[in-house]
């Protein structure tokens, strides 16, 4: 069987490579770097800027652990971004090498429908070439949203964030989802003085409310003014360079300014990656897709950023592997339904499951049961209190959702991945042993 596979991000790659391994002959077309917005502008450099941030804010902190060091990190923005990039690098190296281990046909280019079997490709070159298979698997990713406001262009993305040359004295965030707090608290830990802008009530609107009103105070006590109810107007450009941004809250015209201004709006399925329409392949928001990801048109799949809902590397890899499993007659279990998130912000955010509000919208009683990381001698250890654990059960004790907030939430949170899945009730959960002192005891 001959598989095409458009789109070189982590739903793409991943699944060309575990195709190949079962035998099929594969072709993946890459329009830009192997790793997608993932590797090469979103989840990896912004890890990496994320642990520079940490250790400045440790040598920040040093004096309160008994070392002494100076009393500000002096931090070096070309050092820090070299370092991203060297990450990169490796990363989609180790890529490349598993592509051709796998025996993968790469192509690097513009991918367009010729019809449904066929898709011509327009090499970086400048050639053409067609290639024809059995099936097609559609992963071409996400772009970045922006507001329909005066002076949008002023403002910059997120890739961009992530090849600056200076650190700025004023930043700017429009938007408090994921990657707008990831950015506001690395910029801060930098050195930034940070204004985010939410037009929702809370940030994270789409977590749960107690945990996005915890966030924000904490977020808040570093130092990175958060202004909820801010409906942006507008941005404009200073004689002096800099960016003045006007915004309403509570029917009152309010402004700040900023050398630069993030747009972190979320991003949207890149619907003009391909022409879609001219085969007939139905969209809305995304890409139209069914339970199997298959598309309206046999023999066509599509999955990752591109059909919209979850957008995340994680999400994309499973339902390219479970698009793969439905085209070779592979069955599996994969619980769509159980998606572990994480917000790289200092504290970490992560969540699974159902949250308290989603509960009251479907009409489950539920019981929350809360604890705290200042009680966790391991945080004490660590001087990282600042935190709590929120779990969702349902009256017979099945646990429905973990909401996390402290050090390391981004690995705590699997745990309570594990157990949702196999479903698991508040005793199962007290019958675990936890080593001590760990911070996987917030659990108990």
């Amino acid at each position: 069987m001959r598989l095409t596979i458009i789109g070189g991000g982590p739903g793409g790659y991943e699944t060309a490579v575990k195709a190949a391994e079962r035998g099929l002959e594969v072709t993946l077309i890459s329009a830009g770097p192997l790793g997608g917005t993932c590797l090469n502008e979103g989840c990896i450099p912004t890890k990496a800027l994320r642990r520079s941030a940490d250790v400045a804010d440790l040598v920040a902190e040093a004096a309160g652990f008994g070392v002494n060091a100076p009393s500000a990190a002096a931090v070096d923005l070309a050092r820090v971004m070299l370092r991203k990039e060297e990450i990169v690098g490796q990363l989609r190296s180790g890529i490349e090498f598993l592509l051709k281990k796998a025996k993968v046909t790469v192509l690097y280019g513009k991918a367009s429908f010729a019809d449904s079997r066929t898709v011509r490709v327009t090499l970086n070159d400048g050639s053409e070439t067609l290639v024809t298979s059995d099936a097609v698997f559609v992963a071409t990713g996400s772009v970045s949203a922006s507001l329909p406001i005066t002076g949008a262009d002023l403002a910059v993305d997120s890739t961009a964030m992530l090849s600056l040359h200076d650190i700025p004295r004023r930043l700017c965030v429009i938007g408090a989802g994921v990657i707008g707090l990831e950015f506001a608290s690395i910029y801060r830990s930098f050195g930034s003085e940070v204004t985010v802008l939410e037009y929702c009530r809370e940030i994270l609107p789409r977590f749960d409310t107690d945990l996005s009103k915890r966030l924000k105070q904490s977020l808040s006590k570093k130092g990175i003014n958060i202004e909820t109810a801010a409906a942006v107007q507008g941005i404009e450009k200073q004689p002096d360079g800099s960016r003045k941004v006007t915004y309403l809250k509570k029917e009152q015209a309010q402004e700040v300014e900023a050398d630069v201004v993030l747009m972190a709006v979320g991003r949207r399925p890149a619907l003009n990656s391909l022409n879609f329409a001219d085969i007939g392949i139905e969209t809305g928001r995304g890409v139209t897709v069914d339970a199997d990801f298959r598309t309206n048109i046999p023999g066509i799949y599509a999955f990752g950023d591109i059909i919209g809902g979850y957008m995340l590397a994680h999400v994309a890899t499973f339902q390219g592997l479970h698009a793969l499993n439905h085209l070779t007659g592979v069955s599996d279990g994969i619980d769509f339904n159980v998606v572990p998130a994480a917000v790289f912000t200092s504290p970490e955010a992560a969540t699974v499951g159902l949250s308290e509000d989603e509960c009251k919208e479907k009409g489950i009683p539920v019981e929350c049961l809360k604890s705290n990381f200042r009680a966790n001698g391991k945080a004490l250890t660590m001087g990282e209190t600042d935190g709590f654990c929120k779990v969702v059960a349902a009256q017979d004790g099945s646990i429905l959702g973990c909401h996390l907030f402290g050090p390391h939430a981004s690995d705590l949170i699997h745990e309570m991945a594990a157990l949702i899945a196999r479903h698991a009730t508040l005793a199962d959960l007290r019958d675990l042993i936890h080593a001590h002192p760990t911070l996987s005891e917030i659990y108990g």
